[in-house]
């Protein structure tokens, strides 16, 4: 009998990415494609949103649907109902895995905690809450508009309608100490979430901090070593209360890992639903990276005339890059076979064997995966590989 091979992308799975483009406020530290607005058209964005879903599924209908990722922006802005009809418009198009999946990012806010029954009553199983710090003064700094006592009150209101719960934390922030940033992880592992998002804090150009620190007035950050120290630390304490890092900068407990992001680091296909959203689609035996048209209104004036996104075919060598790309942050490393059979060519041994005796990389059989050590420094490890 003869077997049927598995397409490649088969390997990570397949979810979709649904953007949600508004906040309430634009963070000064944030690259994202989020938007402030006063006023907003629910009808109009949910009745676009159904028909761009009925675009893709008609590219992908039968495919098994791992998971399905509500980002943004703010997406618990978006009213349960059209939560709601998204999902159950997914459900025309793929059969969901057993155990899909579906998280929809919050801010601790009181206002959209509020919200929270209505999203697990429309089918959200999982929700991510952008907390970023356990300090009053900070959260000012970084231009949130909750504070610690509504961070933690979200955080048990979640729980209570929720199996699984993460929160993100930013760290190396202006003027914190490595002690002031060990008593914070502290009392984060206190609040006893099943995974953590721990980042340290990095300056983009076009965001408002990236302004400041082009002009020398965004003072007090901390160096690289002491960012360094920051960084062990960190995964000293996460592991020590079984949330090992099963990536670079996210911690869970064992089964608890975001599965969505799993099929990114994965190197699966993810369809990208809204303003900005990227995705991977891999559609007549070619890989495709698309983009969508990235301001709100331009987005949805394109998604009623069905020319929504650019579209690009990725070369195997491409291909081949950004699997190692993704896949070296996390544990389960990559396969070389898998990485050879994508770009044409095998990595060079001799590199290979260069960085595992520097102790950067474990080669395991077919699998090669970043050390703690190797993570440190993931740049440039893959820039010697790929190069």
């Amino acid at each position: 009998m003869q077997v049927a091979l598995l397409a490649d992308w088969q390997h990570g799975g397949f979810g979709l990415y649904i953007h949600w483009p508004f906040c309430a406020a634009k963070c000064p530290y944030c690259d994202f494609n989020s938007h402030v607005s006063s006023r907003i058209d629910h009808a109009a964005w949910r009745e676009a949103y159904l028909r761009e879903i009925a675009r893709i599924g008609a590219e992908t209908e039968g495919r098994v649907l791992n998971s399905v990722y509500f980002g943004g922006g703010t997406p618990s802005l978006m009213e349960p109902d059209t939560v709601a009809a998204i999902l159950a418009e997914i459900g025309l198009y793929w059969p969901k895995a057993n155990d899909i999946e579906i998280t929809l990012e919050a801010n601790p806010s009181s206002v959209e905690a509020r919200r929270f029954a209505g999203y697990a009553e429309a089918g959200v199983n999982r929700v991510s809450l952008g907390i970023q710090s356990l300090r009053d003064d900070d959260l000012r700094a970084l231009g949130r508009l909750h504070d610690v006592a509504q961070a933690k009150t979200a955080i048990a209101v979640a729980k209570s309608h929720f199996n699984r719960v993460s929160f993100d934390l930013i760290y190396a922030r202006q003027h914190q100490t490595f002690d002031a940033w060990r008593e914070e992880l502290d009392e984060a592992l206190e609040l006893s979430a099943d995974h953590l998002s721990l980042y340290q804090l990095t300056i983009e150009p076009g965001t408002a901090f990236g302004d400041r620190y082009a002009v020398g007035k965004l003072s007090g950050l901390p160096d690289d070593d002491l960012g360094a120290d920051m960084y062990e630390l960190t995964q000293e304490m996460t592991s020590s209360v079984g949330l090992s890092a099963y990536e670079v900068s996210n911690h869970a407990e064992k089964g608890s890992e975001s599965r969505h992001n799993l099929i990114y680091w994965r190197y699966g296909d993810y369809a990208g639903i809204g303003p900005g959203a990227h995705g991977r689609l891999t559609l007549d035996g070619q890989k495709l990276a698309t983009v969508a048209s990235t301001m709100p209104s331009s987005w949805l004036m394109k998604q009623a005339e069905g020319s929504v996104e650019s579209r690009e075919v990725i070369s195997g060598a491409e291909q081949a890059s950004e699997y190692l790309m993704m896949g070296l942050r996390i544990n389960d490393g990559i396969s070389l076979e898998r990485f050879e059979a994508l770009g044409g060519i095998a990595l060079d041994h001799t590199k290979l064997h260069g960085l595992a005796q520097e102790e950067l990389i474990m080669i395991r059989g077919d699998r090669i995966r970043a050390t703690q050590r190797g993570r440190m420094v993931l740049n440039a490890v893959i820039r010697e590989l790929i190069v």
